[in-house]
């Protein structure tokens, strides 16, 4: 068995029986191709190159072809592989992505010029409506270059999308493996979430003290993320309301900071619309459930050998959260329990449920609490609960596939187009963020 093989679908199956023409053009990032290449078929896709001759000057095809599992196409022969891989009718691929894309096939596609097997298999999918996405890469003036910007403008306004790198060192870098993976199986979404808007509201609530202290809990925020992720995954147009975290955040995801339950429900007040229109909104956030007066400047601890706080009681943000979000959007609550059995966590999570209205309500106990691994008791409005038990990526794609299932005959304000952009924003330049992190980039936006 080819090692390509041992690693497709490892990561998940989102991308299963859907192949990819990955064009490579003549940039020096092309070698990154193998690592992009890798992260597509751990996703269950089947990949299959085509080169430019200048991309066979920075990568050899022997060693693409060991990251595919294929031969790449080198040149168009008698079999027409333009036509075959992308043209219509049975076995037509899913979709084209060239990456890196240079500046020059980027131009030349805008101009329908075909003088490679890339440019040729661009000219065909645009043609046929097959999705196409590019992944810049070149030197930061070429980028600035106006012709250039026009012609990404240009393949945009056709719903060309563009997946924006780094930018440092005066480049404009190619897009990490995750970054692409993450706009191909957006863009190729098609199950229940696609279209749809999905909020998910997490981390660890933080009751200020003074300036410089506050009281809070061990939430590392990881379930949030990976619902965020995974639903970004399956086509949702997706926001995180984010307090402490002590996880990353994917550079695709839209984030919104709060800190305290006053500063959350603040928060859900000015942005009541936007719970009206979700179709899902998910709160594995840890809310504290007390809070206090915080004091106006730094407690000096020299002058307080003993300090007493006067903890109050905070407001319930489920309860206010169902008013904000009628149906037919759906509330997920989560329910955290120290030392419960089976039985009392089922209890508990049903009495969470009908007491504040949510829809859903996902039971856990607290060894999950900075764990990679969770085991989850999903309970439902009917029947018993279903336990859900692995990797917290794992968890919450499983559960965004239960709750799929409901949502698929229900219409709901916030579906959208089936044709998405991907990763960017579909008008001006490609935005550019700093390496190492920087402002988030913003949502896309649906051509």
């Amino acid at each position: 068995m080819h090692p390509s093989r041992a690693i497709r679908g490892r990561t998940t199956r989102l991308l299963e029986g859907k192949r990819i023409v990955f064009g490579i053009s003549g940039s020096i990032a092309a070698v990154e191709v193998p690592r992009i290449i890798r992260e597509l078929l751990r996703h269950g896709a089947e990949v299959q190159a085509v080169m430019s001759p200048e991309a066979t000057r920075i990568i050899t095809p022997e060693a693409v072809e060991f990251a595919t599992g294929h031969a790449p196409v080198l040149q168009l022969t008698g079999n027409v592989e333009h036509v075959t891989l992308l043209g219509p009718g049975e076995g037509q691929s899913a979709l084209l992505l060239i990456a890196p894309a240079t500046a020059n096939t980027i131009s030349k596609i805008a101009h329908g010029i075909d003088d490679t097997v890339v440019t040729s298999c661009a000219s065909v999918a645009l043609g046929g409506g097959v999705p196409i996405l590019l992944a810049p890469a070149m030197h930061s003036h070429m980028g600035m270059n106006p012709a250039v910007r026009e012609n990404i403008d240009r393949l945009r306004s056709w719903g060309v999308g563009i997946i924006a790198g780094a930018s440092a060192e005066g480049e404009e870098k190619i897009a990490s493996p995750d970054e692409v993976a993450a706009a191909v199986l957006h863009r190729l979404a098609e199950g229940p979430w696609a279209g749809r808007r999905v909020l998910v509201i997490g981390g660890a609530s933080r009751e200020r003290i003074d300036p410089v202290r506050s009281v809070t809990n061990e939430s590392s925020g990881a379930m949030a993320v990976a619902l965020a992720t995974q639903s970004y995954y399956r086509g949702a147009d997706v926001a995180l309301w984010a307090g402490a975290l002590q996880v990353p955040v994917p550079s695709w995801i839209s984030v919104v900071r709060w800190q305290g339950v006053e500063d959350l429900l603040a928060l859900a007040r000015r942005h009541r619309s936007e719970l009206a229109r979700s179709a899902a909104v998910f709160v594995p956030a840890a809310l504290s459930d007390f809070t206090l007066e915080s004091r106006p400047g730094k407690i000096p601890s020299r002058d307080h050998p003993l300090l007493t706080l006067a903890l109050h009681r905070a407001p319930k943000v489920l309860p206010t959260l169902r008013g904000w979000t009628p149906p037919p959007a759906r509330l997920i609550g989560f329910k955290l329990e120290t030392g419960a059995t089976a039985a009392n966590l089922e209890r508990e999570g049903q009495r969470l449920r009908v007491e504040t209205g949510a829809d859903w309500v996902v039971a856990n106990d607290v060894s999950s609490m900075g764990s990679s691994e969770a085991s989850v008791l999903v309970l439902g409005p009917g029947g018993p609960g279903q336990w859900i038990r692995g990797p917290k990526s794992d968890v919450a794609g499983k559960l965004l596939d239960d709750l799929g299932r409901e949502l698929g005959n229900i219409a709901h304000p916030s579906a959208s187009s089936p044709v998405r952009s991907a990763g960017v924003s579909t008008r001006g330049p490609p935005p550019r963020r700093r390496a190492g992190g920087g402002a988030r980039r913003r949502r896309p936006r649906r051509p």
